[in-house]
């Protein structure tokens, strides 16, 4: 995807990582139904694409992402009946399936507003790291509408706990960096100025690790939320006997043999 140029958001692939910038500064960088469905498909892509072993997902001007832009979405949707709503609900959902279901980790880099879409796209990315001035909001009943929104109630609770995002989700308040440090919600905070290299940096950390592991580490802490303890240990020695027959798992071994840091191919 070296040469992929998306129409909605900016694209650049450096070191196995690419980064998704979203890039209407002058609006706070909001959805329209285009940007969604382009984020969808490109996460879908990604699944298959071996040059890309983490993305990053950050926005442009000093925000992460005003939701859907009030005029290009939510005011369109007032005037659509059930079946064009429930197509768009579900084209919506489908962009945080296509997130949790992309084997690269992903890295959400936050400054300033993250706000409805922008927050849940931030709660579908497996790390995220934000400034002292990140605003957070699951604005959603602020606007009539319900918090139970693309996966909401039930990834929400599992990241911060279900008190803490029953208030979010009822209430539609903005809860602080510092607040969002605390809960866990955010996993470090970063200077304006640093917090997307800092996040960089990792990803390429990330990017040159056991990235075959990596995915499969992503896949159980999805798919372990539906099962017993037993299962899931069953599932785990199934998962890392696979890892076991990996060439990375020999490299790290030759690697420790021989006093140097192994080099990792993802295989």
């Amino acid at each position: 995807m070296q040469n992929f140029q998306p129409k909605h958001f900016h694209w650049q692939l450096a070191d196995r990582v690419a980064t998704i910038t979203l890039n209407r500064p002058e609006k706070k960088n909001p959805l329209t139904f285009d940007s969604y469905a382009e984020l969808r498909d490109t996460f879908r892509r990604l699944g298959t694409e071996a040059s890309v072993k983490a993305v990053v997902l950050t926005g442009a001007g000093g925000n992460f992402c005003s939701g859907g832009d009030v005029f290009e979405i939510i005011g369109p949707l007032t005037e659509m009946k059930m079946p064009e709503l429930l197509a768009f609900t579900r084209m919506t959902g489908d962009l945080v399936k296509a997130m949790r279901h992309c084997p690269q980790p992903i890295l959400a880099a936050i400054d300033g507003v993250c706000a409805g879409a922008g927050a849940i796209m931030a709660m579908a990315s497996d790390l995220r790291y934000a400034t002292p001035s990140a605003k957070t909001a699951f604005l959603f009943t602020r606007v009539g509408l319900a918090g139970c929104d693309m996966g909401a109630c039930a990834l929400l609770p599992r990241i911060i706990g279900q008190g803490r995002a029953s208030e979010l989700l009822y209430t539609g308040r903005s809860f602080s960096a510092e607040e969002g440090e605390r809960w866990g919600f955010f996993n470090a905070l970063h200077p304006a100025e640093t917090v997307l290299a800092e996040t960089q940096a990792l990803a390429q950390r990330l990017g040159h690790g056991p990235t075959f592991a990596h995915g499969m580490t992503k896949t159980m802490l999805h798919r372990e939320w539906a099962m017993d303890l037993d299962t899931a240990i069953e599932a785990e020695a199934q998962s890392q006997a696979i890892c076991m027959e990996t060439r990375d798992f020999r490299r790290a071994f030759e690697a420790f043999a021989a006093k140097r840091q192994p080099v990792f191919e993802g295989n």
